[in-house]
C-alpha cells in the first residue's frame, strides 16, 4: 500500500486508550507520524500546538457530541479548513443508526468529511484520506 506523504502527521483522538494506542501503532508501521489526545479538550490544544496533515476523530467522548464539536472547531481554523478530519464512530452499533457525511449537505451541517465506523481497518482508513 502506498503511503500518502502529504499526510506526514495524522492526529488520533479517542478516549479509548487501547483503540488509540492500536491505530497509532498501525499507522507508525506504515512510516506515520501520529500525535494523540483522549478527549476533545485536548485532542483541540494538540491540534494547535503540532498542526497535523490529518485528524481522525471519536465521536463519543467525554460527552456524546465531543467529536462533533471538536470537528466544528477544527474545521474554523485555517489549517482545519485545509485538511481531512473524520469522525470514527461505534455509534452505528449502539443505537442502530448509520451517520453519515457523504453528501455536501451533511458535509457542511457534521463539519468532518466523513465518518468511519468502528472498527476501521488500516487500509480503509488510508483510502479515505487518499479520497479527500
Amino acid at each position: 500500500m502506498k503511503i500518502l506523504k502529504k499526510y506526514n502527521k495524522i492526529l488520533l483522538v479517542d478516549d479509548d486508550y487501547d483503540l488509540l494506542e492500536q491505530n497509532k501503532l498501525l499507522l507508525e508501521s506504515m512510516g506515520f507520524s501520529i500525535v494523540t489526545a483522549e478527549s476533545g479538550e485536548e485532542g483541540l490544544k494538540v491540534f494547535k500546538e503540532e498542526k497535523p496533515d490529518a485528524a481522525i476523530v471519536d465521536l463519543i467522548m467525554e460527552n456524546a457530541d465531543s467529536g462533533f464539536i471538536l470537528c466544528h472547531r477544527i474545521k474554523r481554523t485555517e489549517q482545519g479548513k485545509k485538511i481531512p478530519v473524520y469522525i470514527l464512530t461505534s455509534a452505528a452499533y449502539e443505537t442502530g443508526y448509520k451517520f453519515s457525511a457523504s453528501t455536501k449537505e451533511e458535509k457542511e451541517w457534521i463539519k468532518c468529511d466523513g465518518i468511519l465506523n468502528k472498527p476501521v481497518s488500516v487500509e480503509e482508513l488510508i483510502s479515505k484520506l487518499e479520497s479527500f
